[in-house]
């Protein structure tokens, strides 16, 4: 068992990754990270998601151009990640589409945010940075992957090991008093 020590402690270290080394990450590190991910709860047990592994170098560079370019020119750096993560939001299953239909709330949505959240943290235990991109191209990563139309290619994480000369600062978060109350909402 884990310490809540250790786990706040692993928290509080893990952050956002926008410099790579061009080293490869090993299979086995990209599974454990998957596996994480898979353990995460969902509404209804649906797990509505799929994670698309990109390490194919030609592959991996033309989705980090749709996850680079367009209107807006963003998020140069996954190009140097050696691998990218595509999310795919799955269908929930009957249940899970009643209780989003019933209670008006986008449960595949929330149970992907907590899958991908499952992986970065496993990433970040085996040595790993990452980042989650929402801005990209997501009719070209599609096409790219063989998506098929009717699904949403929701979230890609770029995976790999920190550049050291990347800056490792503060978080800077909300004082807790801020963002949380007891038994009434302030």
């Amino acid at each position: 068992m884990i310490s809540p020590d250790s786990c706040l402690s692993l928290l509080r270290s893990r952050r956002s990754v926008r410099a790579y080394l061009p080293d490869p990450v090993d299979s086995r590190k990209i599974s454990n990270c998957i596996e994480a991910a898979r353990l995460a709860p969902s509404a209804c047990n649906a797990q509505p998601w799929t994670f698309v592994v990109v390490d194919d170098p030609g592959l991996k560079d033309a989705v980090a151009v749709a996850a680079s370019g367009g209107i807006l020119p963003m998020n140069h750096f996954t190009r140097q990640a050696p691998v990218l993560i595509v999310v795919v939001r799955e269908s929930a299953n009957l249940t899970s589409k009643l209780g989003q239909i019933m209670k008006d709330k986008p449960y595949p949505l929330i149970d992907n945010g907590i899958a991908v959240a499952h992986f970065c943290i496993q990433a970040f235990a085996e040595g790993l940075g990452t980042c989650i991109i929402g801005w990209f191209e997501e009719k070209k990563v599609k096409k790219l992957l063989g998506i098929p139309s009717d699904k949403r290619a929701e979230l890609l994480i770029t995976v790999g090991y920190a550049a050291d000369n990347e800056k490792k600062h503060e978080k800077i978060r909300k004082p807790i008093e801020s963002m949380s109350c007891r038994n009434h909402y302030y």
